[in-house]
């Protein structure tokens, strides 16, 4: 946890900002590029969020209050700004956010950055279904391998809540899945 204290404060101090940033960038961009791809599932639009989420970090870092770990911190704006896009998105195209997934899913196939096949377009289907919290929890604890603590931290909730959405998640794409 001192790591992680020095480490802000190279972020905050002008003469150690730069590098620290692009040591912040190689470590996170990678893991919050996946996170945000499994929320907003389309390449440009995971690039545009991801670039927006680190801005909005440079930009609050001195508001951090180290409550949570940074990980967490910084996976909480990353998951708020790509459930924006998606609203804002949806709202542009005159289309509800789940009419706007289902769209984007069946675009998936055309996407050169998709390596899945007809079952994880099933899948994707499937968890477009599911209610906002489930499929942020599905996605974080399926996908992304969080841990329940993890993903507690990011989203705000308890663990216990979080097992319980993640079991009806669950039970809901694998009654999808078996019925369609």
């Amino acid at each position: 946890m001192t790591e992680e204290k020095e480490f802000i404060v190279q972020l905050l101090n002008p003469k150690t900002q730069n590098i620290a940033f692009q040591k912040l960038l190689s470590e996170y961009q990678k893991p919050l590029y996946s996170h945000i791809r499994n929320i907003v599932l389309n390449h440009d639009d995971a690039d545009d969020v991801l670039q927006n989420t680190f801005v909005k970090v440079f930009q609050y870092l001195k508001n951090f209050k180290g409550e949570s770990k940074l990980f967490s911190w910084m996976y909480r704006i990353a998951t708020n700004e790509a459930l924006t896009f998606l609203s804002q998105k949806a709202k542009l195209n005159g289309l509800t956010s789940e009419a706007l997934q289902n769209k984007t899913i069946d675009n998936l196939k055309a996407d050169s950055y998709f390596d899945g096949d007809e079952i994880q377009i099933k899948l994707q289907k499937a968890i477009v279904t599911l209610p906002e919290k489930q499929q942020l929890v599905f996605k974080m604890k399926y996908f992304e391998e969080l841990k329940y603590e993890e993903i507690s931290e990011i989203l705000g909730t308890s663990v216990g809540a979080l097992k319980a959405s993640y079991h009806h998640a669950v039970k809901k794409i694998e009654l999808y899945v078996t019925s369609n």
